[in-house]
Order: structure tokens, then sequence, then C-alpha cells
């Protein structure tokens, strides 16, 4: 099915010089971007999602002290309240 699309004139440039690096026509690679644009996009999101909650959660416990203080006197717990 033929259609009619305005593309920004820099974005068009773009990408016919990225579809000759590819040696490929401007018609695949939008054929391509919109196929891998298309594809399940729940699934990129729950993997990437995943992978940050990771990456944080990995942060988090790295920081995390789990041995006790003991009790903390005032200056003691403003000291430890202004590194968080």
């Amino acid at each position: 099915m033929k259609t009619t699309i305005d593309f920004p004139d820099d974005i068009l440039h773009r990408a016919k010089i990225v579809a000759a690096q590819r040696k490929t026509t401007l018609k695949e690679l939008v054929i391509a971007g919109l196929a891998h644009a298309l594809e399940t996009p729940s699934t990129h999101e729950d993997t990437r999602r995943r992978e940050r909650a990771a990456r944080l959660i990995a942060a988090l416990s790295k920081g995390r002290n789990t041995a006790a203080i003991g009790r903390l006197n005032r200056d003691e717990l403003y000291d430890r309240h202004k590194l968080y």
C-alpha cells in the first residue's frame, strides 16, 4: 500500500545517510523501524523496568548497613541525617 508521510528535513536527511551506510533503501529502513516499534512494547518496557529496578536494588543494597550501631545521641543523629 502506498502512503505519503511528511518527515522533518533533518530526520529525512539523517535517515537517507543511515540507509546508504547500511546499503539499503529508505523504504526498507522505515519498514524495519516500524516493525521494531510495533513489536510487543510491553516486553521491551518490562525488561527495561526490571533491569532498572535490579540496578536500583543493587545500588541500595551496597549502602545498607546491617550491623547494629548502638544508641546515638542527638548530634550523631543529626550528622547521620545530613548524609541521607
